[in-house]
């Protein structure tokens, strides 16, 4: 076990943290932090499409994104309520929103990685349900607020619709997992030297600068401490995903899913989205603050 976490990727994402707590000058420079993300993006889908067409389709893959979706649009119920007891509607949205999509590619990275090592299989499906499972919370999530808030007017519907599904992040996933599974074998040998013997070093870069940001992210809710609101996100983003990957393996037990999958799907269930959530509540509920649910989601649950 103590290899897992001595792993290069792992070490380079502490290293990012420890600059930011030494108040070190270290930055990666931009456009560099956004082509890491493009090209893990690519790899995740291309490797998931291959393993896609490896598998072929079955009732289990559909047992599996049936499991996804229903995950994603209970965490996000449950948990609004949860946070609607100290905060307001906008900001309980987006960070229950936050947390039942599941878009955390780096966190199912290292999730896979692991199970690569230690000669576990999951299927490349997984990819997809990662993505499946984010536009149903983000919907949700939006029409929560338009419910205890009286917002229909305000928001368009179809520009959620396609917030949900056309995101970038998400949009490059699908698009690579539907490459991935037409191209087959032959295209994946084509494309392995670059976004399978690659993807190590570019996940420890991305790491590295994603290192830095969580660490400074984390300096954002110290005002709230002030009103004890703090002490209350902190312990939320620690337990609840905690008790979302339970939830998440309960289910999969329950529906036979093989190991792997099982642990996939709880790893997801623990994620909460940095990607697609911040970037479409920006726009399309500008009343939560981001520095709270992005905090929340990059700066704690990431890490830990």
């Amino acid at each position: 076990m103590l290899g897992n976490f001595l792993s290069v990727p792992l070490l380079f994402f502490l290293l990012g943290i420890l600059a930011v707590f030494l108040k070190s000058d270290l930055e990666i420079p931009q456009p560099l932090p956004k082509f890491f993300s493009l090209f893990l993006l690519i790899s995740i889908g291309l490797q998931g499409g291959y393993r896609l067409y490896k598998g072929g389709f079955s009732l289990h893959i559909l047992l599996v994104f049936f499991a996804g979706i229903l995950l994603a649009i209970f965490i996000t119920l449950y948990t609004f309520f949860i946070l609607k007891l100290r905060l307001d509607t906008y900001n309980a949205a987006a960070i229950a929103t936050s947390y039942g999509a599941t878009l955390s590619p780096v966190v199912f990275i290292s999730a896979g990685n692991l199970l690569d090592h230690i000669g576990v299989h999951y299927g490349g499906y997984m990819v997809a349900m990662m993505v499946l499972m984010e536009s149903p919370a983000i919907i949700l999530g939006l029409f929560l607020v338009s419910l205890f808030e009286g917002k229909k007017e305000k928001l368009s519907w179809g520009e959620i619709f396609g917030d949900a599904f056309l995101n970038g992040s998400v949009f490059l996933l699908i698009g690579t997992l539907v490459v991935g599974y037409l191209v087959g074998e032959r295209g994946w040998k084509a494309m392995e030297p670059m976004f399978g013997n690659l993807f190590m070093p570019m996940l420890a870069f991305f790491l590295l600068d994603m290192g830095l940001v969580s660490a400074r992210q984390m300096e954002t809710i110290k005002p709230l401490a002030k009103r004890k609101l703090g002490y209350f996100l902190v312990a939320f983003a620690i337990f609840i995903p905690m008790l979302n990957a339970i939830i998440g393996a309960l289910l999969a037990k329950l529906l036979g899913f093989n190991k792997g999958d099982a642990y996939m799907l709880s790893v997801l269930c623990a994620s909460a989205s940095y990607v697609a959530v911040p970037a479409t509540f920006r726009i399309s509920l500008p009343e939560a603050n981001p520095s709270i649910y992005l905090t929340m989601s990059l700066g704690f649950t990431f890490p830990f």
